[in-house]
């Protein structure tokens, strides 16, 4: 038998502690879960646990991430559907996923009731957080956008996201802290009545003094391949468009990219952190949940035209010319015919690097 490399052993060993972890949170909580525990579970020391995750938290979060990204949810059978639909089937999708009051303590469908509790606790997590709450409801008001009638005046439906969005995670923790109390056909009603709401929400671009100016180059453009994970399958990477390097702290900045974009214009969000320890695993994780319910509620031709890449190692940020990154970068680069022609960095980069110049193309 051929022996294994380090590199093999090392991903095996992940994979028994995340298989070992996950038995561990559900079966005793994730409060009383133990790391001696985990360890004992996937026949490994403590050190292999530590050496693969730095803490029972960033553990608790890539069980989480690892569920998510398994979960297989029916495509959405219909060829049409009205925005009310739509966040109907959202909602629907959201609350199957709730504990119900029969619910033993510590089960499957508990296993994340400790999740909010643990990004309140560390502002290092909260405010990561916050903006991947902005990307997902960037997400879903896009997906809306693409179901109204083409009468429809041009308008943002990302303040409607929020609030579907809003209702539905206080539905989730109240059916944590109070199991039973949550009637899930009245929450599905509140979030088909969002649909009707005039909100005001109109795209106002970055104020222009404020604004870097785009700096013309000419460099390669040779992208390592890549997932879109909100599409599932591989990234459109080498045709003309924009490729925005989001650190967890700037993520809205990718609406910025794609309002301004061409039309056509295939628009990546590339998703960077300083921790990729723990705070990858939690954009996985949340990035992985809106997806699911995504996934049963837009047929496929109205998904969100916006690619999202997660990049924990940083090899696609480096192919884009940005070696380091932190939770705070924000790097746009355009291409054209396999070449970078244009980057910007700094706040206002993504407007920049996709405007060219050119007015916005959303009111």
């Amino acid at each position: 038998m051929d022996r294994l490399t380090r590199a093999e052993m090392q991903e095996r060993n992940r994979l028994r502690v995340l298989a070992a972890a996950e038995d561990e949170f559900t079966e005793r909580g994730f409060r009383e879960a133990k790391i001696d525990g985990i360890a004992e579970r996937a026949e490994l020391t403590r050190g292999a646990v530590y050496s693969n995750f730095p803490g029972k938290r960033a553990l608790y979060f890539a069980v989480l991430a690892d569920l998510a990204e398994r979960a297989s949810e029916p495509p959405c059978s219909e060829r049409e559907r009205t925005v009310r639909e739509a966040l109907s089937a959202f909602a629907r999708a959201w609350l199957v996923r709730l504990p119900l009051a029969a619910d033993e303590q510590h089960g499957s469908a508990r296993l994340g009731v400790d999740l909010m509790s643990e990004i309140l606790i560390d502002e290092r997590t909260r405010r990561p957080f916050t903006q991947l709450m902005k990307l997902d409801a960037i997400l879903l008001g896009l997906a809306l956008e693409r179901l109204r009638p083409a009468e429809t005046p041009v308008g943002r439906l990302v303040r409607v996201a929020e609030a579907t969005l809003t209702t539905l995670y206080g539905a989730s923790q109240m059916a944590a802290a109070a199991p039973g109390f949550v009637e899930p056909f009245d929450i599905v009603s509140v979030c088909e009545r969002l649909a009707d709401l005039d909100l005001g929400d109109t795209w106002q671009p970055p104020h222009i003094p404020y604004i870097p100016q785009a700096r013309p180059t000419d460099e390669p453009w040779s992208p390592p391949p890549a997932t879109d994970v909100i599409g599932g399958q591989a990234a459109r990477l080498t045709g003309d468009g924009v490729v925005a390097v989001l650190g967890l702290h700037r993520l809205e900045a990718s609406e910025e990219a794609l309002r301004a974009a061409s039309p056509g214009a295939t628009v990546t969000a590339v998703l960077v952190t300083g921790d990729p320890g723990e705070l990858a695993p939690l954009a996985r994780l949340a990035v992985a949940e809106l997806r699911n319910c995504l996934r049963p509620a837009f047929p496929p031709w109205a998904w969100p035209r916006l690619q999202v890449v997660h990049d924990e190692s940083g090899v696609l940020a480096a192919a884009a010319g940005v070696p380091a990154v932190s939770d705070e970068t924000e790097v746009a680069v355009r291409v054209e015919a396999g070449r970078i022609v244009a980057r910007a960095d700094g706040r206002g980069a993504c407007h920049a690097a996709a405007s060219d110049g050119r007015p916005p193309a959303w009111p």
